[in-house]
């Protein structure tokens, strides 16, 4: 949960704030024969991020209607890197089971994700991530970042008929506090139980908590980045508090999978909004034309 005040922009050129297929808030900047070659956008907020505790609650569970599941079509529907077909709805079963409680089959799901997939800081020699947060890519590797984890965990949900969508946004990590660098981004999914709302989980950190593998040299800087407190290491009430909770230290940037932008850009659909887009000449610019810097102070 967040709340957000003085939001302001600071740029050379002029800016509207737009609306992508998802409900996001965008900013939106055009250029035609630009002569300069290089300029800052600068966004500034207040923001108040808050514990999100779902108190999710199997009991409270109820069936999704035919009118609920026509309203949520989006959220149990295939995207471009999140497959729902016949493998993935015959493994989402096989998860499952008989299981109609809704809460209940989602932790069968998150379950099963931590006992066959690992995330890739805890090896860096030997794993790594999709470049598109791929389901398909993290169910045959076993492995993936958050984006992969997390597709996966859609894929399973949506095959096994619960609403799920993923939430884009960044850590505000302790280490980070006060210093000029991207920081990357995280992602989180959230499954709809009707009689409770949207509950969010975070399988990927979880993941970091649980046993079996070693903290060295090698990975350890990795892994304390890629949790919310730079915490690590064996500990159960870090992973069953990740199912349907969420820490502090985090703000959203948008939600949704295969967003079509507007105006409608050349590369559409955008398989997500993770920091920026940018496109020059009708085509996508990387990370070598244009870079996102987050700077945040804060209380903790």
């Amino acid at each position: 949960l967040q709340k957000l005040q003085n939001f302001r922009i600071a740029a050379p050129f002029s800016h509207k704030v737009v609306k992508d297929s998802a409900g996001n808030e965008t900013i939106f900047i055009e250029l035609k024969n630009p002569k300069r070659r290089e300029f800052t956008v600068t966004e500034t907020f207040n923001i108040t991020r808050m514990e999100q505790v779902s108190g999710v609650d199997a009991k409270k569970a109820k069936s999704l209607s035919a009118r609920d599941r026509n309203k949520l079509a989006p959220d149990l529907s295939a995207n471009t890197h999140i497959l729902v077909n016949d493998d993935t709805r015959k493994l989402a079963a096989e998860i499952v089971g008989k299981e109609k409680n809704s809460v209940v089959a989602s932790r069968k799901i998150y379950d099963w994700v931590l006992a066959n997939i690992d995330y890739w800081v805890k090896d860096p020699k030997n794993k790594k991530a999709s470049p598109v947060g791929s389901s398909e890519y993290c169910l045959s590797s076993k492995t993936g970042n958050c984006t992969d984890f997390h597709s996966l965990y859609t894929s399973l949900s949506r095959s096994a008929g619960i609403p799920t969508r993923m939430v884009y946004g960044s850590f505000f990590k302790a280490d980070l506090n006060q210093t000029d660098a991207d920081q990357s981004y995280h992602c989180w999914p959230e499954f709809y139980v009707k009689g409770i709302g949207w509950v969010p989980n975070d399988v990927a950190v979880a993941d970091l908590y649980t046993s079996g593998y070693e903290v060295n040299d090698t990975n350890e800087r990795l892994v304390r980045l890629t949790t919310a407190d730079g915490s690590h290491g064996a500990n159960m009430a870090k992973v069953d508090y990740y199912f349907g909770n969420l820490d502090e230290r985090r703000v959203t940037w948008s939600r949704g999978r295969d967003l079509i932008l507007s105006p409608k850009p050349a590369n559409t659909p955008l398989n997500a909004m993770t920091k920026a887009y940018v496109e020059i000449d009708g085509k996508a610019a990387g990370s070598d034309v244009w870079a996102r810097k987050l700077t945040f102070s804060g209380k903790k």
